[in-house]
């Protein structure tokens, strides 16, 4: 008799949860049609998969053999499922504060005329992933190297990082400033944006910081406490090309580090012409 998806997935949940009752409770089955799932799977393959001789089950070496390929083979058909669904949809393109700037017509222009049957729906989402870990969209363009594990991402270029002021603050006609300019008493609240946004303390000596800042959750709410006076900002020349308000200046800082302008992807990609789309991006780039 054959083994089926509802074994593997019953043999993951008990080596994960460590007891038939929490692995029932993962899977919202109860507890005996969880007992009988397992016992069908041991007389399938014939072998002991779990040693019950004490109250925490354990995986035999059997079972965790079984075990590494099943979840093989339940990544793949997630991903076939995925690929399936996404064959008849657009491509989503995630952003935080900016796509590649200048760059960014050019490459939907791009990807229209090559591939007219695959539309892109660029989707801003305000968290450090841009949509990635929460399945929201399929390619991102992060400014901010992520750390979840399950997001590769590739460098593509740096870009430059200036300040961004009110338009009738002393330095807003500048040519180019300094950061302790920026910082120099009296001086406005530093706007950060956690985890998304490029600027940080860091940027400072520890003897020339901003004495208070002021968190933002997102660009819009960023560019408008700037515009008002409330606060200045540190973004990149991206944020700067795709973002302009009437009542910011953007400024070249003479002493920032550049920002590196990444495009991630989730490990095991969400859209079919993934790889495609990451090609384009890496031709416009180029270019």
């Amino acid at each position: 008799m054959d083994v089926e998806v509802r074994h593997l997935k019953a043999l993951a949940a008990i080596a994960d949860a460590g007891t038939v009752t929490a692995a029932a409770a993962r899977l919202h089955m109860t507890q005996p049609a969880l007992s009988r799932t397992l016992a069908q799977l041991e007389a399938r393959v014939g072998v002991r998969l779990v040693d019950r001789s004490s109250r925490h089950l354990d995986l035999t070496p059997a079972g965790a053999t079984l075990l590494g390929h099943g979840r093989a083979i339940l990544a793949h058909l997630d991903a076939a499922i995925a690929d399936t669904q996404a064959v008849d949809r657009p491509l989503r393109l995630g952003y935080t504060c900016a796509v590649l700037g200048r760059q960014s017509v050019p490459l939907l222009r791009g990807w229209r005329r090559k591939h007219p049957d695959v539309p892109v729906d660029v989707v801003r989402q305000d968290n450090s992933t841009a949509g990635l870990a929460t399945g929201d969209t399929d390619v991102a363009v992060l400014r901010v190297l992520p750390v979840d594990p399950r997001i590769h991402a590739e460098a593509l270029y740096t870009e430059d990082q200036l300040a961004a002021v009110p338009d009738d603050h002393p330095l807003a006609g500048r040519v180019r400033v300094r950061l302790a300019e920026l910082t120099a008493a009296p001086s406005l609240p530093l706007a950060l944006w956690p985890d998304v946004g490029t600027a940080s303390l860091d940027l400072w000596p520890p003897a020339q910081r901003p004495d208070r800042i002021v968190e933002v959750r997102n660009v819009d709410e960023w560019l408008n406490l700037i515009a008002s006076g409330g606060a200045f900002g540190v973004g990149t020349a991206g944020t700067a090309e795709s973002h302009g308000h009437p009542g910011v200046r953007f400024v070249p800082l003479a002493d920032a580090p550049a920002a590196t302008v990444y495009a991630a992807r989730p490990a095991h990609p969400t859209h079919p012409r993934t790889e495609e789309f990451l090609a384009e991006v890496r031709s416009t780039v180029s270019a």
